[in-house]
C-alpha cells in the first residue's frame, strides 16, 4: 500500500518547510485514511492553534507544533532515499521482520509486556518500550511488510497502555537505575507517540506526557548537577523538549532549550568539553566515546528540531560543541571505529541479551555512532565546517575495512541515508591527520605517527584506572596503567586477526586482563569489581600528562597500581615512526611478580602470523616489531585463549570463541626494587627495518631513566625531550619543579615545549645549555630571564597541563 499523491500534498503541508521522508509519507497515510473518513472512535483531533501561543498557527489545518512533530520524524526516520532500494529495503524489511516476531511473542502480564523480560531488571522498562518503538516503526515506514497494519497498531497501543498502566505513571515511585526511568524509558516513549500522534487518543497522549513530568520534572533541568550534566543533561532536554511538542506545552520546550547552555562552555573539572579537548562524564571518566556521542547525537537532534522555530537554540556557546567534532572526536576516531579507552565500562558490551537485533558492540560500533551523530550536526554547521565535516566522513567510510560504515548493523534508514548523502557528495575524503594530540584532562593521548596510530591509557587523581557498573566491565582494573593501543596503518591489514581489526575481534572476554600491551603491572590477583564502581577507584598521584609541539610529544604517568604496592614512573616518546618507551622505580612489595608487558597482540581464531626474534629485537608478521634498548631479557608465549562476553558483562551472551594471543612481557622479579626497562615500539615495520634499526646503537640515546628523569635524545630528528619526576637535570635541560620538555632543532633555530603535569600552577625555571641568540617569539606564561650562552625562562603553566611554547634562535 502506497500514499496517494493528495495524501503526499497534505503531509508537506503540514510540515511546512522540511522534505518529507518515506517515514512521514506512510505516517501521512494513516493519518489521510483517518481524514478521510476511516475515523475510530477516540481518535485525537488536531487542536487548533491557540492564537496567544509562541508557536503560531502554520495554516493547511496544522500549526507549529505539527511541523516540529514531524520535522522529528524526519530525523528519526530519515529522508532522500528509495525505500525499494538498498540496503534501505533490506533494512526495513528486518524492522518488519523483527517487528512481526516481537509481536507475537508480545504477552501483557503483572510485571512485564514480554515473557521472561521483566521490568524489574536494570533496562526492562526501557526493553520493553524499545520493542514497541520497533513495531511502531514497522508500522509508519514504508517497506517492512507491515506498513499501516492496523492489528500492529492496536498491538502497540495494548503495550502502550501496559506500560502506562502498570508501571510508567505519576503514581510509580522511582526505582533501581535511575537511568530508566528519566532517560532510556522517556525518550524511546515520546519517539513512539510522535510517529503515532495521529492514532493516539487524547488521554493517551497526556498520559504519556503526565509520566514524563513526573519522572523527569523541571528540577532536573534547572540544576546543573548530580545526574543532569554532560551527555545525561542532553538526553533529559530531549525528552521534555519533545514531550513539549506533543503535548503542545512552549513552556516546557522552552525549559529544555534553556537547560542545554550549561552543557556548552568549556569546564575545568568534571562533566564536559574540556578546553584541551577532553570529555570527562560520571566526574573521572574519560568518555569521548559513549557519552560523548550521546552528546553529539543528542545535539544535532535538538538543534535540527528547533532551527528556525520560536525556541530555536541561539546561545553563542553552541559554537563549542561545534568546535569539539574536530578538537575532542575525530582525533580519537581512527578508520571508522573509536578508540575503546574512551569508551568506559562499553567496552564490555559485546553481545547483549537485551540486544533484539543481536549487535556487535566493538569499537567500531561506537565509532560509527560517533560518525552518524557527526553527520547529523552538520546539518546545523557553518558551510565550512560542514565540507570539513563531510571530507572526514567520507576518509573514515573508505578506510572502514573491518566494519563497512555504509551498511553497518546497527543504523537505521535515517543514518544510512544522511552517511549515503554524505558518501554520493563531491567533498574529497580527508586523510587522518598525522601529529599528536594530548589530552590532559582525561588523561589520554593520541599520536598519528608515520604509518601507525597509537593511544596511551592512563589514570590519576583526576581521571579513573577504570568504571564498572550495572554488572559492566568488571575486570578493567589496569586498563589505565600506561595501555597503548596501536594500530599499523597497512592496507594490506584488512582482515579481523590483523592490526586493522585487533581490538575488534572478540579481544575483550579473551585477553588476559593482568596483561594489556603497555602496562606495568603487578600479578596479585584482584576481585571483580576491585575498587569501586562507577569510577571510583583512582590513584593518589598528580603527575600524569607531558609536552607536545603538535608532532612529537613526551607523555609520562606516575604509576600507582590498583590494589597493590605497585608505584612506577613511565615514559612514552611518541616520535615519527616509532615511540620509544622507558618504564624506572619499579618497585613493589605484594610478594607476586611484577611485570611490563611490552605487547599483547590478538592474532584471530587460530592466527599463524610468523613470530621472529634477533638480537635485541623481535618482529610479528602483519603488525610490527620491538626493540630492547637496555639488554632485558624479552618474554614471550603464544597461547589460545577462550572467553564469552558474559564473563565480563552480567547482560551478554555466553558464546564462548578462542582467539591466539602473542605475549611479550618483561619479568622484574617478585618485589622488584627501583627495576625499569627501555623498549622501542615500531608498528608497521618490515622484519628488515627493525633489523637494521637495532644494529643501530646511537639512533635513540637515552640519557636517563630513573625515579627522577627519563629522557631521551634522537640526534637525526633534533630531539631531546624529558619527563622530570622532580627538579634536575637531563642532557642540556634542567629544571627547578617537575615538568615535562621538549627540544626541537631545525637548522638555525629551535622551538621549546614545556608543560606542569602536576597542575600546581606553580612557575618552573628551565635551563637549555645551548647558546641562543634570541627569542622571536614566546607564548603566554613564558619569560625569557636570559639568553646568550644558555637559555633561561621562567614558566608558568597553569593548573590544566597546557604546553606552553617559545621559540628561539640559535647562537
Amino acid at each position: 500500500m502506497t500514499p496517494s499523491r493528495r495524501t503526499f500534498l497534505l503531509a508537506a503541508a503540514v510540515t511546512a518547510g522540511p522534505v518529507l521522508t518515506p517515514a512521514a509519507r506512510a505516517h501521512a497515510l494513516t493519518g489521510g485514511a483517518r481524514a478521510a473518513g476511516a475515523a475510530r472512535p477516540g481518535d485525537a483531533a488536531a487542536d487548533p492553534a491557540d492564537p496567544a501561543d509562541p508557536a503560531g498557527s502554520a495554516g493547511s489545518g496544522g500549526d507549529a507544533y505539527d511541523t516540529l512533530r514531524l520535522r522529528w520524524l524526519e530525523i528519526a526516520l530519515g529522508s532522500g532515499y528509495d525505500p525499494a532500494a538498498e540496503p534501505y529495503a533490506a533494512r526495513l524489511a528486518g524492522t518488519g521482520g523483527l517487528a512481526r516476531a516481537l509481536r507475537r511473542s508480545m504477552a501483557p502480564a503483572a510485571g512485564s509486556l514480554w515473557p521472561g523480560h521483566p521490568y524489574d531488571p536494570p533496562a526492562g522498562i526501557t526493553q520493553s518500550y524499545g520493542r514497541l518503538w520497533t513495531m511502531a516503526q514497522a508500522y509508519v515506514q514504508e517497506g517492512t511488510g507491515s506498513t499501516g497494519d492496523e492489528g500492529l497498531l492496536a498491538d502497540v497501543l495494548r503495550g502502550l497502555d501496559h506500560l502506562s498502566e502498570g508501571v510508567y505513571n505519576p503514581s510509580t515511585t522511582r526505582y533501581g537505575n535511575w537511568w530508566e526511568w528519566q532517560i532510556g524509558a522517556p525518550r524511546l516513549l515520546m519517539d513512539i507517540v510522535a510517529a503515532l500522534h495521529d492514532r493516539l487518543t487524547p488521554a493517551r497522549v497526556a498520559a504519556a506526557c503526565a509520566a514524563v513530568d513526573h519522572f523527569v520534572p523541571d528540577a532536573a533541568l534547572r540544576d546543573y548537577t548530580g545526574t543532569s550534566t554532560g551527555a545525561n543533561r542532553v538526553d533529559l532536554c530531549r525528552s521534555v523538549a519533545l514531550r513539549g511538542v506533543l503535548g503542545k506545552a512552549p513552556e516546557k520546550i522552552a525549559l529544555a532549550r534553556d537547560a542545554l547552555s550549561p552543557v556548552f562552555p568549556h569546564v575545568t573539572r568534571g562533566d564536559g568539553l574540556h578546553a584541551d579537548g577532553s570529555f570527562v562524564q560520571h566526574t573521572r571518566v574519560a568518555y569521548t566515546g559513549t557519552y560523548g556521542q550521546v552528546l553529539l547525537d543528542g545535539l544535532g537532534r535538538l538543534f535540527a528540531l528547533l532551527a528556525g522555530s520560536p525556541w530555536e537554540v541561539t546561545d553563542p556557546g553552541r559554537q563549542i560543541v561545534l568546535d569539539s567534532v574536530e578538537r575532542a572526536h575525530a582525533p580519537l576516531i581512527h578508520d571508522g571505529l573509536m578508540m575503546d579507552s574512551v569508551n568506559g565500562r562499553a567496552i564490555s558490551r559485546g553481545h547483549l541479551l537485551a540486544d533484539d537485533r543481536n549487535i556487535m558492540r566493538s569499537d567500531h560500533f561506537h565509532g560509527q555512532a560517533t560518525i552518524a551523530a557527526i553527520a547529523l550536526l552538520a546539518r546545523g554547521a557553518s558551510a565550512a565546517e560542514r565540507t570539513r565535516w563531510h571530507g572526514r566522513i567520507k576518509g573514515w567510510i573508505q578506510r572502514s575495512t573491518v566494519e563497512p560504515i555504509l551498511t553497518a548493523p546497527q543504523f537505521g534508514v535515517a543514518d544510512l541515508a544522511r552517511l549515503h548523502e554524505v558518501d554520493r557528495s563531491a567533498v574529497a575524503p580527508t586523510p587522518e591527520p598525522a601529529g599528536h594530540r594530548l589530552f590532559a584532562a582525561m588523561d589520554r593521548a593520541v599520536h598519528r605517527g608515520r604509518g601507525f596510530t597509537a593511544n596511551i591509557a592512563m589514570a590519576s587523581d583526576r581521571i579513573a584506572h577504570y568504571e564498572c557498573g550495572n554488572g559492566e566491565n568488571p575486570r578493567g582494573w589496569h586498563t589505565g596503567a600506561g595501555m597503548l593501543y596501536w594500530w599499523a596503518d597497512d592496507p594490506a591489514e584488512g582482515s579481523t586477526g590483523g592490526a586493522a581489526g585487533q581490538y575488534t575481534d572478540w579481544y575483550w572476554p579473551t585477553v588476559d586482563w593482568y596483561r594489556l600491551p603497555g602496562t606495568t603491572v603487578s600479578t596479585r590477583r584482584l576481585a571483580d569489581r576491585a575498587g569501586g564502581e562507577w569510577g571510583e577507584p583512582r590513584p593518589d598521584v598528580r603527575w600524569v600528562g607531558g609536552a607536545t609541539d603538535g608532532e612529537f610529544a613526551a607523555v609520562g604517568q606516575h604509576l600507582k597500581g590498583l590494589g597493590s604496592t605497585l608505584e612506577a614512573r613511565k615514559s612514552w616518546f611518541c616520535l615519527g615512526g616509532a615511540i620509544v618507551c622507558l618504564g624506572a622505580g619499579i618497585t613493589a612489595a605484594d610478594g607476586v611478580p611484577v611485570e611490563t608487558v611490552v605487547d599483547n597482540r590478538n592474532l584471530g581464531e587460530g592466527g599463524t602470523q610468523a613470530f621472529v626474534r634477533g638480537p635485541r629485537w623481535a618482529h610479528l608478521e602483519g603488525h610490527g616489531g620491538w626493540i630492547v634498548l637496555d639488554g632485558a631479557a624479552l618474554r614471550t608465549l603464544r597461547e589460545d585463549r577462550a572467553g564469552a562476553w558474559s564473563d565480563i558483562n552480567t547482560g551478554s551472551t555466553a558464546e564462548r570463541r578462542t582467539r591466539r594471543w602473542q605475549t611479550l612481557w618483561i619479568d622484574h622479579g617478585t618485589d622488584p626494587r627501583d627495576a625499569s626497562y627501555a623498549y622501542v615500539l615500531m608498528p608497521g615495520a618490515s622484519r628488515r627495518t627493525v633489523a637494521a634499526r637495532a644494529a643501530e646503537r646511537h639512533r635513540w640515546s637515552v640519557l636517563a631513566n630513573d625515579s627522577a628523569r627519563q629522557a631521551l635524545s634522537v640526534p637525526s630528528l633534533g630531539l631531546t625531550a624529558a619527563n622530570f619526576w622532580t627538579a634536575g637535570t637531563a642532557g642540556a635541560l634542567t629544571v627547578s619543579a617537575p615538568a615535562s620538555a621538549l627540544v626541537r632543532r631545525r637548522g638555525r633555530s629551535a622551538v621549546l615545549c614545556v608543560s606542569g603535569p602536576t597542575r600546581t600552577g606553580e612557575p618552573v625555571e628551565v635551563v637549555w645549555d645551548h647558546p641562543v641568540r634570541e627569542v622571536p617569539r614566546a607564548g603566554p606564561g613564558v619569560e625569557v630571564l636570559a639568553t646568550g650562552p644558555r637559555l633561561r625562562l621562567r614558566v608558568t603553566p597553569g593548573e590544566a597541563c597546557a604546553t606552553l611554547v617559545c621559540e628561539v634562535a640559535l647562537g
